[in-house]
């Protein structure tokens, strides 16, 4: 089988799980190359990790490395770009969420894989997970009956310390609050359980952080089988929980975690009286365990690659979620329901998520509430 050889760039915190990812493959891919504009750093990372090359200039190590999957893990403003330079390189793009800024930026980095060939997957790694899939086939094969009611929570917790970095807190660099950057992997997986979204109503606030972007975000979602579910995205939250929870016709079940999950992180309750029909022994004929890492996602992604095939979190898959977020920033700004596929070109939220219409505030001013 084929060796793909990988560059890393962007040698921040998220890097370290990108090497673990790579190790994870046990050999399918090879990190031959890490990226970053601090020297020193990406030569200490390179040094750490036992990385042969490293550059300064993302545009040289496509030229002179030629990889075969660049990993994206740069602040977020940068990845549309990145992403669509490595394609044009001859390489697919793994990039870090948010993957793009806007459905425009989307549209773009579309028309370079239609261009060159090549795709670019967003990494949405708690799609990955074993019991996400063992759930999805049992849900297909009709032993939980419809999904009916949905809940997803992002209740993270983030200091003034953590939007002291400078690209933080501002629309033109994070793209966004918790929506954007923290409940974007919740929302993600609560979609791939859930199906298409078909409408969404919204509150978008600034409630007590001094940033640009909003800190706390609640939005009620209709879904294409009928389904209404509730998203609740929070970076004011000092007890953290990630929480899914999906209502079916003859079972919940729920998903608690933080930032990762295995197989004891998930519970079924069946509606009662319990009955022995099948439902309990098919829940717990589970497959092998495989957490949500970056490692699941990169193996599935190297399959794809294999089979010359588009990765799951790409095209209409990560339109899906992106679509949705950039919804909830419309419906909250404007107090209208939005309907899926109803932002086009032209409408101002389709090339920037506030719509143009997000107060800008300067870090210390206190937060506005309205």
């Amino acid at each position: 089988m084929k060796t793909y050889r990988a560059a890393l760039v962007g040698t921040g915190s998220i890097g370290e799980a990108h090497v673990r990812a790579v190790e994870a493959t046990l050999g399918r891919v090879t990190l031959e190359a890490a990226v970053d504009i601090d020297a020193q750093r990406v030569e200490a990372f390179a040094k750490q990790h036992h990385i042969a090359r490293h550059f300064t200039d993302y545009a040289t190590m496509l030229a002179t490395v030629k990889p075969d999957i660049v990993l994206v893990a740069t602040p977020p403003s940068s990845h549309a770009d990145m992403c669509i330079a490595a394609m044009e390189a001859g390489a697919w793009a793994m990039c870090e969420k948010p993957l793009c800024g806007s459905l425009a930026e989307l549209d773009r980095i579309e028309a370079a894989e239609k261009r060159t060939g090549a795709y670019t997957s967003c990494i949405f790694q708690m799609r990955f997970g074993a019991v996400t899939g063992h759930l999805r086939r049992l849900a297909d094969a009709g032993h939980l009956g419809r999904p009916l009611v949905g809940v997803c929570n992002t209740l993270w917790f983030r200091d003034d310390a953590y939007y002291a970095v400078p690209w933080r807190g501002r629309w033109e660099t994070e793209l966004g609050g918790p929506t954007m950057g923290l409940g974007i992997h919740a929302m993600d997986h609560f979609l791939h359980l859930m199906g298409a979204w078909t409408e969404v109503r919204a509150v978008v606030r600034t409630l007590d952080r001094a940033i640009e972007v909003e800190d706390v975000s609640l939005a009620l979602v209709t879904f294409a089988n009928g389904a209404v579910g509730s998203i609740v995205n929070s970076a004011l939250s000092p007890r953290q929980e990630t929480y899914i929870r999906l209502d079916y016709q003859r079972a919940t079940v729920e998903l608690t975690h933080l930032y990762s999950y295995t197989r004891d992180n998930w519970k079924l309750t069946p509606v009662p009286p319990a009955q022995d029909d099948g439902l309990l022994q098919a829940w717990h004929s589970f497959p092998p365990d495989v957490g949500s890492t970056h490692g699941a996602q990169l193996n599935a992604f190297v399959s794809d690659m294999d089979a010359g095939r588009r990765p799951l979190t790409s095209g209409d898959q990560a339109r899906l979620t992106l679509e949705l977020l950039t919804a909830i920033y419309k419906s909250g700004f404007t107090g209208e329901i939005v309907t899926r596929g109803s932002i086009k070109p032209g409408d101002p939220f389709y090339t920037a998520l506030h719509g143009h219409r997000a107060p800008k505030r300067v870090k210390g001013e206190p937060p506005r509430v309205g």
